[in-house]
């Protein structure tokens, strides 16, 4: 029988990459931060809707969360409002396919710091489809320039590439904030546990970008407000999406999640062709057929 988290998880990859084309699309008329803003901003609507469905649908009452989750919810927060900014960076300096394959490199960074910080295990399997996996990402990444010791040298000091790391470590560092605290509601139903996550994640992460758009950039506020026709849906995109990872994130490792989500380069390569109809290279296919292999090993070793 398959663990719930795995079909979720796909969702989560699908939408995701959705909701990024859509903020790729507002570039056109938003800045970076307001682009990474409404993410938030208009995903709080959505969260509370998804989270009154699940209080209602759960026998259990709302847990109530204490000093520890609210922290950690800010945390995490806090690192996918940077790691937004700099993926969205990362599409300026190449195109949209590209930016997302240096970020995808958060399954190994997930792999590494679970097993330091929450004490995962993987077995070897799964350690190798997440090894194949990153191979497939910078094979996409080189853009078919090989992958001699030179060429990943010069392609991981490239300023796209450092986004899309930094990206990368930002969103891992948000999915070990996430099941820290949905592990700290012991006795919640998980899924009511991941939303009621989203939400408060959500709630501080518009108060955390909000606050700092009025100081510093009020121009970029105003501006994600006023576009909330078409803003709307990238924030209902990201609760749905969110929901999905937050669930996947409080059910399973973290490592074993994000290696799934690699997944999301066939979505991407897909949006990037039809979407936003950008060119697709050979090299880009052989990257996206060594993905999916990852992905196909860390679900036979898991």
């Amino acid at each position: 029988m398959i663990e719930a988290w795995i079909p979720v998880t796909l969702l989560a990859a699908l939408l995701q990459t959705w909701r990024t084309a859509l903020q790729q699309r507002l570039r056109g008329v938003l800045g970076v931060q307001a682009a990474g803003f409404v993410r938030y901003f208009y995903a709080l609507p959505t969260g509370a809707l998804l989270l009154g469905l699940v209080a209602w649908a759960s026998p259990q009452p709302l847990p109530t969360p204490g000093p520890g989750f609210v922290l950690a919810c800010g945390i995490g927060g806090l690192m996918q409002i940077v790691g937004t900014i700099l993926l969205i960076k990362a599409f300026g300096y190449r195109n949209f396919a590209v930016g997302t394959a240096y970020a995808k490199t958060e399954a190994l960074q997930g792999t590494l710091i679970g097993l330091v910080v929450l004490g995962d295990r993987l077995s070897a399997l799964a350690w190798g489809g997440i090894a194949v996996g990153i191979v497939g990402v910078l094979t996409l990444s080189l853009a078919g320039r090989g992958l001699r010791g030179r060429a990943l040298l010069l392609a991981t000091v490239q300023p796209a590439a450092l986004c899309g790391l930094g990206a990368g470590f930002c969103f891992t560092s948000t999915g070990l904030a996430v099941r820290a605290a949905t592990l700290s509601l012991a006795h919640a139903d998980v899924v009511v546990a991941a939303v009621l996550a989203l939400v408060i994640t959500n709630a501080l992460q518009t108060v955390m970008h909000g606050a700092y758009l009025a100081l510093r950039e009020p121009l970029e506020l105003r501006a994600a407000v006023v576009t909330w026709r078409s803003s709307m849906w990238v924030g209902t995109l990201s609760a749905c999406g969110s929901a999905c990872w937050f669930y996947g994130f409080a059910s399973a490792p973290v490592a074993l999640v994000r290696a799934l989500g690699q997944i999301e380069m066939v979505f991407t390569l897909a949006f990037s062709r039809f979407y936003l109809g950008e060119r697709i290279r050979r090299a880009d296919v052989a990257g996206l057929v060594l993905v999916v292999a990852g992905v196909m090993l860390v679900l036979m070793g898991r």
